[in-house]
């Protein structure tokens, strides 16, 4: 019995170090948890489980703003309000000098605009042209190649009422 009633004391006073030691004051740190902080000593920011997704609202009608230059062209998709669910140009699509201007470029643009409104819902759009560049034409029927119904097509290219002087017109 002696020896059960030991073995029970040293159980006891195992209980009670453990007790004892969960004081609720913060424990030093180990080398381990020393390795996860950065250069400044503050702790690493690790992912806590899964991000929420994003509730994306449903926008079936829109805009979109096509605005061909001699130089570049730019498509801008917005919702009926004018907020702007996406935009992109030549430029941004790798294409430099005059090849941003060609309605190759325009309808690869359109695509990508296309790609990034997928998750609004967009069905159908009116279309606002501005500008004289050969980009024009290609933008739209490129709407019309991504599953984008083009209601309308308006050309909004501003017309001077003799104002600026125009740049010289090129002969080649």
């Amino acid at each position: 019995m002696s020896e059960e009633n030991k073995k029970t004391e040293e159980i006891k006073e195992i209980f009670i170090e453990d007790i004892v030691l969960d004081t609720g004051a913060p424990e030093k740190e180990t080398k381990d948890e020393k390795g996860d902080k950065d250069e400044k000593g503050k702790k690493s920011s690790k992912p806590r489980g899964r991000a929420k997704k994003k509730d994306v609202k449903q926008i079936p009608i829109g805009l979109a703003f096509v605005q061909a230059t001699y130089n570049n062209t730019m498509v801008t998709l917005t919702d009926p309000n004018g907020n702007v669910l996406a935009w992109s140009s030549a430029g941004k699509m790798g294409f430099k000098g005059p090849k941003k201007a060609t309605p190759y470029a325009a309808s690869l643009i359109v695509k990508n605009v296309a790609e990034k409104v997928f998750p609004y819902g967009l069905k159908e759009v009116s279309v606002f042209v501005k500008g004289v560049g050969s980009g024009r034409d290609g933008a739209v029927r490129a709407l019309h190649a991504n599953n984008i119904n083009v209601t309308s097509i308006k050309d909004v290219t501003p017309i001077p009422h003799n104002g600026c002087r125009p740049c010289k017109v090129r002969r080649v």
